[in-house]
């Protein structure tokens, strides 16, 4: 059942459309004038809005432009007498679906009501693919870390104020600013990224700001930079800190002017961008020593937004392992795999150095390299590369039964023989190699019971 708002001053009009649209299995909503219209429209899901020109303290234009600014989504249709068809003509024009002309043909109503209805859906479809396509993934978790940065997203995205993200490799800053556009004015206007880490600095300039035709070698044709095709959306600079000194005094101009040239060209282009920008880095220090530049920084700080690292959100952590192995697990499965318990306290006390993408690489390789249903601590181990503590677990295993004093000369004997060994027996080579006096070395072999073989 569609829910459709018919607005006209006339009685009559709108128990005729109410009767025959309900006979069509849709429900109907009816107003006298522009400000009941507007109230029921925030009040009541509305599909389709049926609206009269001529309306008493509002016209219908006025609320035509308000509905298309609050409600751009909606589909309205303008009804008009035969006088008031330039008016009708012009609403068209501001973005009405079509109009009707009174007297009205009930058949010629239900058609283009039914045609605005299927335009309708068709967007809603077109809205929620773009969504699954353009969140890869989702901002999983609970924690008191998270719930602050979901907060300042809610804050900010609303507004066209510069955004600067902050945080570790891995923490998602990408998935924040795709968060932010998805949940502002511009969320269908395009969403533009670039990793200014991974562009070289001869074509980073070319790449924001475009280039005309035979503006260096090999610019065969005219190309638009990142900036332009952002016009009306969002650009984010991932990276940021990694881009040279001369690109940053051009992107601070474009925000100063919110015009630019292209590479090569003389016309100016203008842009309505809002930008995000993000690092890696600690920026105070990138500007105390000189390679970021302070203006620019105060330019897009504008609300700065720290991304925690997944160290400082374990919390989170259950909610994240069963997220992604449900993403991954595989199409024969029913079920997605599960750690055990031993298996899970090895992931909160692991340090995840790649946060977030790591924690993601490594159920994807869990979940194609063992047919484990329950994971143990042992694959844990094995896919998340803690050779290293395996050495020292084994290491301990055969100095664990020594007292402290036995451990360190069992080790020490052990050490001497392997760089006597990597020395060929030289004792000025060894002393000199591992810190101490020939003397001292010579002291340490006879203590041992070291036999040295010429």
């Amino acid at each position: 059942m569609s829910n459709i708002l018919v607005i006209d001053d006339e009685q009559g009009i709108r128990t005729v459309l109410k009767e025959v649209l309900e006979d069509e299995a849709h429900h109907v909503d009816l107003a006298e004038d522009g400000f009941q219209g507007l109230l029921v429209l925030e009040t009541e899901p509305v599909d389709v809005v049926i609206l009269d020109v001529w309306l008493p303290n509002m016209g219908g234009i006025d609320v035509l432009k308000k509905i298309k600014k609050e409600y751009p989504d909606i589909e309205v249709i303008i009804i008009s007498g035969h006088a008031n068809i330039k008016v009708a003509v012009q609403a068209v024009k501001i973005g009405a679906f079509d109009f009707l002309e009174k007297p009205l043909s009930l058949d010629k109503t239900i058609t283009v009501v039914e045609n605005a209805l299927k335009l309708e859906e068709l967007k809603k479809e077109n809205r929620n693919l773009k969504a699954s396509l353009f969140l890869e993934d989702e901002m999983i978790g609970s924690s008191q870390q998270l719930m602050k940065v979901r907060e300042l997203i809610s804050q900010s995205a609303q507004s066209d104020s510069r955004i600067f993200i902050l945080g570790e490799n891995g923490t998602g800053k990408e998935l924040v600013a795709k968060e932010i556009h998805r949940q502002s004015r511009r969320a269908n206007a395009p969403f533009i990224e670039v990793n200014c880490a991974s562009i070289p600095e001869t074509l980073i300039e070319s790449e924001l700001f475009g280039h005309e035709r035979g503006a260096f070698t090999n610019a065969f044709s005219r190309r638009k930079g990142k900036f332009e095709l952002a016009d009306r959306g969002t650009l984010f600079l991932d990276e940021i800190a990694d881009m040279s000194l001369s690109t940053q005094a051009k992107v601070l101009r474009v925000l100063q002017e919110l015009k630019f040239e292209r590479i090569g060209g003389e016309e100016s282009v203008s842009v309505d961008v809002r930008l995000i920008s993000a690092t890696n880095k600690r920026i105070e220090d990138e500007i105390r020593e000189g390679r970021f530049r302070e203006d620019l920084f105060f330019r897009i700080n504008v609300i700065p937004i720290y991304v925690p690292p997944l160290r400082g959100r374990i919390s989170d952590l259950e909610d994240l392992t069963a997220y992604f192995m449900e993403k991954f697990k595989k199409a024969s499965e029913n079920e997605p795999k599960k750690f055990s318990k031993p298996a899970m306290e090895i992931l909160r006390c692991y340090p995840w150095p790649g946060n977030i993408r790591e924690l993601k690489n490594f159920i994807e390789r869990v979940n194609i390299m063992t047919e484990e249903r329950i994971i143990s601590p042992e694959t844990v181990r094995d896919n998340l590369s803690l050779r290293e503590e395996r050495e020292i677990d084994d290491l301990l295993g055969r100095f664990g039964s020594m007292k402290l004093i036995q451990a360190r000369d069992e080790f020490e004997r052990e050490y001497l023989l392997k760089k006597l060994k990597e020395n060929q027996n030289n004792i000025s080579k060894t002393s000199n190699f591992i810190g101490i006096t020939p003397s001292n070395l010579h002291n340490k072999i006879k203590k041992f019971g070291i036999e040295l073989k010429r």
